[in-house]
């Protein structure tokens, strides 16, 4: 029998990789809100990989919770995710995908362009993906991975704080406020940076993002977490001292409470 694997957090997408984990022959453990997570570790303390699948915004409450067994089991894979995030809970580096496709109730696969992950399993979830046929990639290095993390949220960022201002889909932005859609990605990135300490190739970033539109042309801007993730940014920016001058000017206009 192959080893057993944890799944914390059966949503949507934790459900995706239980099921692409389960036709790979690997027995799958949930961990749900209401179990006993340390009681848990204590009956499994020795699994091939611990896939953490809660939430962005449960993330850290999560992190904390760890059982120290599964510390160097761990897998990630939230939006909005960069190393600080781990390294914050004084955890080591995790397997780490940054996931581009989306499945919401009801609804199949919609995959936008292939998912890269990085580390110790990366070719467990490469190939449990695979299975479902959603295409995924194997990155070389850490800052392979940092790069697409900030790949992955400026197109988050861009599109949901472009989208409070003008809605519509990701070919729409681009065609109809080119201009809009660089000027916040500009900020988003100014952020990013901040965020890891490092600078990257805006124009990379940008051509990433515009990757991702031709990807899913039709996907909309703007979901319901756009307002909180226009403050989170700001929160950011405010802590950092950085200007971001459209992220103000959008929320100025945009949050009532602004």
């Amino acid at each position: 029998m192959k080893q057993a694997v944890i799944v914390i957090g059966i949503g949507e997408l934790g459900a995706v990789f239980a099921r692409g984990l389960l036709r790979l022959g690997h027995p799958v453990h949930p961990v749900t809100r209401d179990m006993d997570i340390a009681a848990v570790a204590d009956a499994l303390p020795t699994p091939l990989m611990a896939l953490l699948a809660v939430a962005e915004k449960d993330l850290q409450a999560s992190l904390s919770t760890i059982p120290k067994a599964w510390q160097d089991r761990l897998a990630l894979l939230q939006n909005e995710l960069l190393p600080r995030d781990w390294e914050a809970a004084g955890l080591p580096q995790p397997t780490v995908i940054s996931v581009w496709f989306e499945k919401k109730k009801g609804q199949d696969v919609t995959v936008v362009i292939p998912s890269p992950a990085f580390g110790a399993q990366a070719m467990l979830l490469s190939d449990a993906l695979e299975g479902l046929d959603i295409p995924t990639r194997v990155v070389a290095s850490a800052d392979e991975l940092l790069f697409e993390l900030v790949r992955k949220n400026v197109y988050i960022l861009t599109t949901n704080i472009a989208g409070l201002v003008v809605g519509g889909t990701v070919a729409e932005l681009w065609r109809d406020h080119e201009t809009l859609a660089r000027t916040v990605a500009r900020d988003v990135i100014d952020i990013q940076e901040q965020l890891t300490g490092k600078q990257f190739d805006s124009a990379a970033l940008i051509a990433g993002m515009l990757e991702a539109f031709d990807g899913d042309p039709q996907h909309a801007c703007m979901g319901r977490s756009a307002p909180a993730r226009l403050r989170r940014a700001l929160e950011e920016a405010d802590l950092a001292g950085l200007a971001v001058p459209k992220l103000r000017e959008i929320a100025a206009a945009q949050l009532p409470d602004y």
